[in-house]
């Protein structure tokens, strides 16, 4: 299968899955994931590019003054985000694209912001590097998701999961993205981690 066809795969899958996403988000948002969305997106500054926006869950959450723009590779997903947008009247661009390929120039955007995704894009490592690419000089990284437990047994079971959900989700459950952030050359400079270990949330400075 091409990258092509399978960005094609996931895309058709999370179209699907639009219509049950904000309900089975908000349940882990409440029991797992806590305060995130909020301590991520509170902390973002000036020209804001989100990646992979889904429903648009993040959406009341940026400062009043922050500009949004975000993508999703789903186009269902990016209907109820405007939706969403529209309902809190809350001016955003939202369009459909891909997270590993963003049309974006390079340093143009302050903030890049990627909640709850990168567990489920083909190549992580590639969508990590264009977020970094588009990040003015001094701009922030913010990130949350869940990630490798820190607890053996649940990283065994995490494996376990793995053997059906890349199959047929595209979901992982033992990527740890701030283990990559140093080859990228930025610095982390806030970083929290919780849950056994499994929710890790961390704002990053690109240099300059």
């Amino acid at each position: 299968m091409t990258s092509e066809q399978q960005r094609e795969r996931w895309a058709r899958y999370w179209d699907r899955s639009a219509p049950r996403t904000d309900a089975s988000m908000q349940m882990l948002d409440r029991v797992l994931f806590r305060d995130s969305r909020a301590w991520v997106c509170g902390r973002a500054e000036g020209e804001v590019f989100e990646v992979a926006v889904g429903t648009g869950l993040n959406l009341p959450h940026y400062p009043a003054g922050t500009t949004v723009r975000g993508i999703d590779l789903s186009p269902a997903m990016i209907d109820l985000a405007r939706a969403r947008a529209a309902e809190l009247g809350r001016q955003a661009d939202l369009r459909v694209g891909d997270a590993e390929h963003l049309d974006l120039p390079d340093a143009s955007v302050d903030s890049v912001v990627c909640t709850f995704a990168l567990c489920g894009i083909p190549d992580h490592r590639r969508a990590l590097a264009e977020m970094v690419r588009v990040l003015r000089p001094g701009g922030l990284l913010l990130l949350a998701d869940h990630v490798a437990s820190t607890w053996a047994p649940i990283r065994g079971a995490q494996w376990l999961t793995e053997l059906a959900s890349v199959r047929f989700m595209g979901e992982h459950f033992r990527r740890r993205p701030a283990d990559l952030l140093p080859g990228l050359g930025l610095q982390v400079l806030e970083s929290e981690r919780f849950a056994a270990g499994i929710v890790e949330r961390l704002v990053a400075r690109k240099p300059g």
